[in-house]
């Protein structure tokens, strides 16, 4: 399975993160660690929405589409 997840700094709560991976988990645990640089400054971070994919080439279609100006819309409205 390939994972698009939507994180919110729980010191921050309006900065979030949008991105993909096969390892949720991992991922997450990356981010609140600090090993990636555009999400170490807001640590920690919470899962405020994943969704799962079949497809890897859907996930990365879809974690595109929420970085988009109507995604972005939708995110707003319908996930967060």
């Amino acid at each position: 399975m390939t994972y698009v997840y939507i994180l919110q700094s729980i010191d921050h709560s309006d900065q979030f993160y949008i991105g993909w991976t096969e390892e949720l988990r991992g991922r997450v645990a990356a981010h609140n660690a600090g090993k990636s640089a555009h999400t170490s400054k807001f640590r920690p971070w919470k899962v405020v929405f994943y969704a799962a994919f079949n497809s890897k080439e859907k996930a990365i279609r879809f974690e595109r589409y929420l970085k988009s100006g109507s995604g972005t819309v939708f995110r707003k409205r319908h996930l967060i």
